[in-house]
């Protein structure tokens, strides 16, 4: 495995790879401080790919202010070995001068599917977000990009991204990675207090309650399955509920509250940010009219 801190010694060494390597480049873009989700993610791109490309950069320009750029967690030691573990070929880790050696004056955005769920809470965070996946495609040229579906709003918008502008990659969403309680494994999870931690469990148990519930019929409308999702989340006394919202998905668009789920003859995700305490959390699950249910 190759550590490599430079966007021209990358560009040189994915030539050099490409050139004498059978197999596409995948890509693994990641804000470091790696967990089992991540793993699977570079797992995904190990089957995939000849190259698999580790990305670790924590992006200041995704953050809002008084968000936790600062104190966001970092242990490279760690990354290293996870991704060591886990079969990759090559860790990108520049620093913000090297993504960054003047202030941006170009930035990529999508409109419409950014408005809502975490683009209404955070604004300018996806314009963050697709700038840099931007200059990190550019970099590495990838033919399959990974990313976890834990964050199902970035999967949608990275997607519309590479769909408006014609860039020759695949984007492969990768299932959401959980605890064996449920919570759906967060970099930020670090940031939870005992109690907190305890209590992020409705969350979970909301979606899988509300799935439970649309597949034998207790709760049918999307107006149901919000008010279900937003009275588990209730039962904790900490939570602080940012949204918890039904949409068609990768579209994005809200259902109507009168919408019967199991008849609309596509796919809805219900989509949810608690905060407990100081820490933002978020998770979602997919429900496939007709078709069953499943976990993202």
């Amino acid at each position: 495995m190759k550590v490599i801190r430079t966007i021209e010694e990358l560009r040189t060494e994915i030539k050099h790879r490409r050139s004498s390597i059978s197999g596409p480049v995948g890509l693994v873009p990641t804000m470091g401080y790696l967990h089992e989700g991540h793993g699977s993610l570079m797992q995904r791109a190990r089957e995939m790919a000849g190259t698999v490309v580790l990305s670790i950069f924590v992006n200041p320009i995704q953050f809002g202010p008084g968000e936790d750029f600062e104190t966001y967690p970092r242990d490279e030691e760690r990354d290293l070995a996870v991704a060591q573990s886990n079969g990759v070929d090559i860790v990108f880790i520049p620093d913000v001068q090297e993504m960054y050696p003047q202030p941006t004056k170009t930035k990529v955005a999508v409109s419409e599917l950014t408005s809502l769920l975490c683009g209404a809470s955070r604004p300018g965070h996806f314009d963050g977000v697709t700038t840099v996946v931007n200059k990190l495609f550019n970099i590495v040229k990838p033919d399959f990009a990974f990313f976890g579906m834990k964050d199902a709003q970035q999967v949608a918008v990275i997607e519309q991204m590479v769909r408006d502008l014609n860039m020759d990659i695949e984007i492969v969403p990768c299932p959401i990675v959980r605890e064996q309680d449920g919570l759906a494994l967060s970099s930020r999870n670090v940031y939870l207090k005992p109690e907190e931690r305890e209590q992020a469990l409705v969350l979970s148990k909301s979606l899988k309650t509300a799935l439970e519930q649309l597949e034998n019929g207790t709760v049918e409308t999307a107006g149901e399955v919000r008010e279900l999702l937003s009275r588990i989340i209730s039962e904790s006394s900490i939570a602080v509920i940012d949204y918890a919202e039904v949409l068609s998905f990768p579209e994005l668009t809200p259902v109507e509250n009168e919408t019967r789920l199991a008849d609309s003859g596509s796919t809805t995700i219900m989509a949810l940010a608690v905060r407990f305490g100081k820490t933002r959390l978020i998770d979602n699950a997919l429900f496939q009219a007709k078709e069953g249910i499943s976990h993202v």
